[in-house]
């Protein structure tokens, strides 16, 4: 396969993201930048020597520095230009339509009133969908490794901006942290009307993925590559088309699997598992969406129909209407026509 046109067919191909973290898109100079304008000190003197301290062993050590950096977000224009960064990087990397994380605990706990975080993160993705073209859902997400007590305060917190948030779900540290911890919180998400979704099967075992399936009403699962552990998880997820919304540069840089040639994503797709391809924290993991596609692609030589899967896949598996998914998918299929390979 002509590598060059491949690359060329990846930048140019319409893309759907669905696991992002908005605090994990905070670039080193903007973190420089928000720490002078709000007078936070940070550890380091340069954006490069930032970039220097990603050598990260596995998930808790990426962590520990992610939260550091999420000390420079304090007034809600701070969310804004966050927001407003990751979506210029859609643009960048044809990405149309962008369900994304947030986590609230991280600045609650610091004394950030939870209208300011997401009041300047719902301004830019009102302005992205405006002025970029890139519609967007937001998914609140509770931290595993606090208890589920903190959780339902902030379910509680969340209901005056009900219209704003879609889903919630689970991040942080996975192991020592099941599914069945947060069982209450969920049940009652989706009470309210939430959709649900978790981080499941990425450092933790695949149990961990049945759990999210039965204990928490999951629409979609975040990472679950551990599920080839599991035999009769893996024709489970088939039959029951749930979505995996993957992220292979992250599970790199985190030790999940040592090389992408040793990834299982395009396995999984070729065994016919809804499996997306996401950035995960692109700022710390070394790429967005055209870079995680190019990893992939580079590793895993795959026809153009089989990489304008994973876009398909997550239109399919995203929270839009029957309607806005034929429309992508209509783009999408149109644009692997006059490309196809």
């Amino acid at each position: 396969m002509n590598t060059f046109s491949t690359q060329k067919f990846i930048e140019k191909l319409p893309k759907v993201e669905l696991h992002l973290h908005l605090e994990g898109s905070l670039e080193p100079e903007l973190m420089f930048e928000l720490a002078k304008r709000n007078g936070v000190e940070i550890p380091f003197s340069s954006p490069d020597e930032v970039r220097a301290a990603y050598d990260f062993h596995n998930l808790q050590s990426f962590l520990d520095i992610y939260y550091q950096g999420a000390n420079v977000l304090i007034n809600e224009q701070d969310f804004f230009d966050l927001t407003w960064a990751y979506l210029l990087r859609c643009q960048a990397d044809n990405v149309v339509h962008v369900e994304v994380f947030f986590d609230p605990q991280t600045h609650t706990d610091r004394g950030i009133a939870f209208d300011v975080v997401i009041g300047g993160i719902h301004r830019a993705l009102e302005q992205g969908r405006r002025e970029l073209g890139i519609t967007s859902q937001l998914i609140m997400c509770f931290l595993r490794h606090l208890d589920e007590t903190a959780a339902l305060a902030t379910l509680e917190q969340a209901l005056p901006h009900r219209d704003k948030i879609i889903g919630v779900g689970l991040d942080s540290s996975e192991v020592g942290h099941p599914p069945e911890k947060f069982q209450r919180v969920f049940a009652r998400a989706l009470e309210l009307g939430f959709l649900t979704v978790a981080h499941a099967g990425e450092e933790g075992p695949a149990s961990n993925i049945h759990g999210a399936l039965e204990l928490l009403g999951v629409t979609r699962i975040d990472h679950g590559v551990r599920c080839v552990d599991d035999a009769e998880l893996v024709q489970k997820l088939i039959a029951d088309r749930t979505p995996l919304t993957v992220c292979p540069l992250s599970n790199t840089r985190l030790k999940v699997f040592e090389r992408m040639e040793q990834h299982n994503i395009v396995a999984l797709l070729r065994q016919g598992l809804c499996v997306t391809i996401n950035s995960d924290d692109p700022a710390y993991f070394g790429g967005y969406m055209n870079a995680n596609f190019l990893a992939v692609a580079e590793a895993h030589p795959m026809s153009h129909a089989e990489i304008a899967r994973f876009t398909l896949n997550a239109i399919e598996a995203s929270f839009i209407s029957a309607e806005e998914k034929a429309r992508l998918a209509g783009i999408t299929n149109d644009y692997l026509k006059k490309h196809a390979a």
